[in-house]
């Protein structure tokens, strides 16, 4: 409660990171009011969600493989991840399948760290630019996720996410429908918010 109270001000979205977490608590916090729920693992996220209500939003905040886009195409609520027009065309192509569009982040890299996936600016600008993106009817651009270096020092996490906030706005003054920026987990969520995040993405600081 003290995270979703902290957010408000800034009217940001919490995701509260699911895996690996039983179904008991898990209900507990869906009982308390919260319906986003976020999963790395395809098969994971799949059997939670056949087992907890249908009012919970799911999020793929891992690693997507295109080749297990169709198991959550029917009813993920957002993809976090994206980093590829390959992995935009399959989740076209199983959206369509589903009959619905699914939104979805690019996931850009802000880190200090090789380990952490993500665009650069020109991989960024070559993926906006792809003849391809425009034909993908059942797919929709909401905005940009990434994750900052995993270090004690605030400065340097702090120049990371606004330097992603930075792009964010340019692109949304571009036109892009730029409405998401996912950004915060655990240990640096609070100065994500301060540095312009809307959703946070928080695991072991919300569940004991």
């Amino acid at each position: 409660m003290r995270i979703k109270n902290r957010l408000e001000p800034y009217a940001a979205q919490l995701v509260a990171v699911s895996k690996f977490r039983p179904l008991a608590q898990l209900q507990e916090a869906i009982d308390a009011g919260q319906l986003h729920l976020g999963e790395n693992r395809v098969q994971e996220m799949v059997e939670k969600q056949a087992a907890l209500p249908s009012t919970v939003c799911w999020h793929q905040i891992g690693t997507l493989q295109r080749n297990k886009a169709k198991y959550i195409a029917p009813f993920v609520h957002l993809v976090h991840s994206v980093e590829s027009i390959a992995l935009l065309q399959e989740l076209d192509k199983q959206a369509a399948k589903a009959g619905r569009r699914i939104p979805y982040l690019l996931q850009m890299h802000i880190a200090q760290e090789e380990t952490k996936q993500g665009l650069d600016r020109t991989g960024l600008e070559t993926l906006l630019q792809d003849p391809l993106l425009p034909t993908l009817q059942h797919v929709e651009l909401r905005g940009l996720m990434g994750m900052a270096t995993q270090t004690e020092d605030a400065a340097q996490i702090t120049a990371e996410f606004t330097g992603l906030r930075v792009l964010f706005d340019e692109l949304q003054q571009a036109g892009y429908p730029m409405h998401t920026l996912s950004m915060g987990m655990s240990n640096d969520w609070e100065l994500a918010l301060e540095a312009g995040s809307t959703m946070v993405r928080v695991g072991s600081a919300l569940f004991s």
